[in-house]
């Protein structure tokens, strides 16, 4: 597997105690009432047939629910992009993070998760529980086509397709998108950290994110030039260097 430049010791440099901040009032939190329309929503879209989930981020590692099978595929007219705004999670007002979503434009490698048919609606309300917390990001969680060795399959996704406009901010340049990353932390953990786990899983699972692979380098050096002390005297990571993962990072944006 390739070396990555950011190194857990890196990333280390990069976590500080934050405190959960109260909701933002600029958003509309879903209700259980919510929830329960939606989980019937998607079933009733998806039908008889199974359920797939298109995972691209954090859910390739940690999905929460059970998978019967995992298939390689790729969406094309999508790709990763670190454009949405955190305040909160893995972010502060002060120093806001950034979160992956889907951008449109290119393709994006990742997995399809089969769901277990008996487990389908827990899973969905599992899933919209942990990516989706108001109404105003509702839109993007949608099925997606995908391209897999078994033909084409159509997979949930969330943070698909978000608009520019208050809290996103699509087309960033790498080095904009890494100097945020190598600086904000939230409650939950640091950016850095989001990053580095991403990069890593994805690796281990034999994908390869040329915009990613740059950004970590990006982020390394943003960091070592944070703390060039610190950076100095860094042991040489591992190749396999072990995950870290908080209660992880749920690609889930709390403004």
């Amino acid at each position: 597997m390739r070396e990555m430049s950011l190194t857990p010791e890196l990333v280390a440099l990069c976590e500080r105690e934050e405190p959960e901040p109260e909701p933002d009032g600029r958003w509309t939190p879903l209700s259980d009432a919510d929830y329960g329309e939606l989980v019937s929503r998607f079933s009733e879209e998806n039908g008889d047939g199974d359920l797939w989930v298109f995972a691209y981020g954090s859910l390739i590692w940690k999905p929460e629910f059970e998978i019967t099978e995992r298939l390689r595929g790729a969406a094309f007219g999508w790709h990763r992009s670190f454009c949405l705004e955190l305040l909160t999670w893995r972010g502060t007002p002060e120093q806001p993070g950034l979160m992956m979503a889907l951008e449109r434009g290119g393709r994006c490698d990742g997995f399809l998760l089969k769901v277990a048919r008996a487990d389908r609606r827990k899973a969905i309300e599992r899933l919209l529980r942990r990516e989706v917390w108001d109404q105003e990001s509702v839109y993007t969680t949608r099925w997606v086509r995908t391209l897999t060795e078994k033909g084409p399959i159509k997979a949930l996704s969330f943070w698909v397709g978000p608009i520019a406009g208050d809290g996103v901010a699509l087309r960033q340049p790498l080095e904009r998108v890494a100097w945020i990353l190598a600086r904000a932390c939230g409650y939950a953990g640091s950016c850095a950290e989001y990053l580095y786990n991403t990069v890593l899983h994805l690796e281990e699972f034999g994908i390869h994110d040329r915009k990613l692979w740059r950004l970590q380098q990006l982020v390394a050096n943003e960091i070592k030039m944070l703390y060039p002390s610190h950076a100095v005297s860094l042991p040489h990571a591992p190749r396999q260097a072990a995950p870290i993962i908080h209660s992880e990072g749920f690609v889930e944006r709390q403004r």
